[in-house]
């Protein structure tokens, strides 16, 4: 499914099951409408909240989608240290704390919370 532009809604409406938070670019250069599902995890390995998040149909954010999530929805967001889909090395993946936006990495068994996001092809 893909979604036009033109169709966007504003920051913090209701979109597709979940609230719109913005525009994000994906690494092959397609841009997408980025969506906060309302579903979130308590503490979850890393390897659990992936597999949690795809079987919702969705994805944990990247960094820079939990950067843009953070700014633009922060009064909807636990503020805890969240899981994002990067993951550094085979032990290592990226943490976001919702609380101040910062990002740093840690090893993958660490128990973090998790949110789920689904990203939506934008047609012109």
């Amino acid at each position: 499914a893909s979604i036009a532009f033109a169709q966007l809604p504003a920051i913090g409406a209701d979109l597709h099951g979940g609230i719109f938070f913005g525009i994000t670019t994906r690494k092959d250069g397609s841009h997408c409408a980025a969506i906060l599902l309302p579903d979130q995890s308590g503490k979850l390995t890393w390897k659990k909240a992936m597999n949690w998040a795809k079987k919702l149909g969705a994805e944990l954010p990247s960094r820079p989608v939990a950067a843009l999530l953070f700014a633009n929805l922060k009064d909807k967001l636990t503020p805890a240290w969240h899981w994002t889909s990067d993951e550094d090395d085979a032990s290592f993946a990226g943490l976001c704390n919702f609380d101040d936006g910062h990002q740093y990495s840690l090893h993958k068994s660490y128990e973090g919370s998790v949110v789920a996001v689904r990203l939506i092809p934008l047609t012109a």
